[in-house]
């Protein structure tokens, strides 16, 4: 199953920065199938910005969304102008938080895929442990990704190491988006759960995410090549 799958690359540009931001999505774009920009940059610049950058690239707007069901409401609403391909949620938010994100989704001009973060991959059972949450992220992950796609999200973001449980248990239909991923070599940072592009297209993922391997190479397209390289 998992080799009939094509994975495709979303590069993530993580800077506060609107020249360097632009510069990346420009190098980049010939080479990834989506350009991913979050909580740094969105902050930083605020909306009107965020569609700047991406242009004519498909988005994955990566804000997280975690409040009660009406803020997020609310929020996702305030989100439509922007058309993104992809945004997202935090899973634990709870099933009536992700059913108003759901709605909201669906009345969009533009129907992004809403997807439900699982568990962040600069997390480790330890980490977990210190928040109250016994048995390890594998089983956290697990509960949470059958109470998001039962509230209407249509995908899940979740670390390389549990995409082959996910896609054993819950078939080909979530889309899986795959943070976490390092070409062989390149330092994993704050990441604890990782694998190379190649072990996380293997094992099911529908889109990797990958940030400072590209944006922080010499050259940035030719990182983010290499790396499409290695998917096909």
């Amino acid at each position: 199953m998992a080799g009939a799958r094509r994975t495709g690359l979303i590069a993530a540009l993580d800077t506060a920065d609107i020249q360097e931001a632009t510069r990346w999505a420009r190098a980049v774009g010939p080479h990834a199938g989506a350009i991913k920009l979050g909580l740094e940059f969105a902050y930083a610049n605020g909306l009107p910005a965020v569609r700047q950058v991406a242009d004519d690239a498909a988005l994955f707007l990566d804000l997280k969304l975690h409040d009660i069901p009406n803020t997020v409401a609310g929020a996702m609403r305030s989100l439509a102008p922007v058309r993104a391909a992809m945004l997202t949620v935090h899973a634990s938010g709870g099933r009536a938080m992700i059913e108003a994100a759901r709605i909201e989704c669906d009345a969009m001009p533009v129907r992004p895929l809403l997807l439900a973060v699982t568990v962040l991959t600069s997390l480790d059972a330890e980490a977990l442990h210190e928040t109250g949450i016994a048995g390890g992220p594998r089983q956290q992950v697990m509960r949470l990704a059958r109470l998001a796609l039962g509230a209407g999200a249509d995908g899940l973001v979740c670390s390389p190491h549990e995409v082959t449980m996910l896609r054993d248990a819950l078939g080909a239909a979530p889309v899986l988006v795959v943070p976490g991923v390092r070409p062989a070599g390149v330092e994993i940072g704050d990441q604890k759960r990782v694998m190379t592009p190649r072990q996380a297209a293997a094992a099911g993922a529908d889109w990797i995410v990958v940030g400072r391997p590209i944006t922080r190479a010499a050259d940035p397209a030719a990182a983010a090549a290499a790396i499409a390289a290695e998917l096909a």
